[in-house]
């Protein structure tokens, strides 16, 4: 039981997954927009179930696909996945079953959902192949989170709506500009190892910029969605209030790389959380 509970907690360790509150959120944003209000507890479970898994896959295999370059990166250098507290089959059957779940979970949504399961979880997988060969990466993991909303929007009306679209678009260009971000850290390290990030192919300077250009798209599609989706004042209001975050997010970084943990923990997740407080205000209470 000891043992089993050491592989559950380095399991934990190794997906992070106390950082799903980038992807739950905007789930459930799409979801109560898409029903005008609470959208049942059937759809809660299988909105959570669906996200943690489909998150889980994502992440195992990040860490099975990327074990031959982080083992020699300081940064990344005491994953469970390289330091030999799990070992690469273990991974992959984590990686496996939450696929499966994923899958499973899709089915029981409705027949579009399961269908989208499969391609999902192909791009899902591709992040972590991207970085090999195309500075496109950054965008392809923005692909990955901004699937949330459509995946929301599916579950509760069985199609895709032009406002879940830019919502979803939105949500990729924060996820992608707050990559950026993160990726200046292993600048050095990308250049050693030839990996297409973006700061190890156009430098710091360029990378800030883009980031800069990024989240400004961000709350340009957001505003399209909530346009098009007819909502209230408070969405409104989260979109604001969305623009000042990610403001004070570049203000951080600017003046100290060494924050770049602290703005891409803590001031996206509390974007998300917010968005999504403001959103049950405005369409629920």
């Amino acid at each position: 039981m000891q043992k089993i509970l050491k592989i559950l907690h380095n399991l934990n360790e190794l997906v992070m997954f106390k950082h799903s509150i980038f992807s739950l959120p905007f789930i459930f944003i799409a979801m109560i927009v898409s029903a005008n209000g609470w959208f049942g507890w059937k759809l809660f479970v299988l909105g959570i179930l669906a996200a943690v898994s489909a998150r889980n896959f994502a992440m195992g295999y990040n860490r099975y696909a990327d074990i031959d370059i982080d083992k020699d990166n300081p940064r990344t250098a005491n994953r469970p996945s390289v330091d030999g507290r799990l070992n690469k089959n273990t991974i992959l059957a984590f990686t496996i079953i939450n696929a499966l779940i994923f899958i499973v979970v899709a089915y029981f949504i409705n027949d579009l959902a399961f269908w989208l399961s499969f391609p999902i979880l192909v791009i899902l997988g591709g992040y972590s192949l991207f970085k090999r060969f195309s500075s496109f990466a950054h965008l392809i993991l923005g692909v990955s989170l901004g699937l949330a909303p459509i995946a929301g929007v599916v579950a509760v009306e069985g199609q895709i709506t032009l406002w879940s679209l830019f919502l979803a678009i939105g949500v990729m260009f924060w996820v992608a500009g707050f990559d950026l971000l993160y990726s200046l850290q292993d600048i050095e390290y990308d250049k050693e190892v030839e990996l297409h990030s973006i700061p190890s192919i156009y430098g710091s300077k360029c990378t800030l910029f883009l980031s800069k250009i990024f989240h400004g798209l961000t709350i340009l599609f957001w505003l399209f969605f909530a346009y098009t989706s007819h909502s209230g004042f408070w969405i409104y209001l989260a979109i604001i209030a969305s623009a000042i975050i990610l403001f004070y997010e570049h203000v951080i970084v600017n003046r100290d790389f060494t924050k770049i943990d602290k703005v891409f923990f803590t001031l996206n997740g509390y974007l998300g959380i917010m968005f999504l407080i403001f959103v049950i205000i405005d369409k629920v209470i």
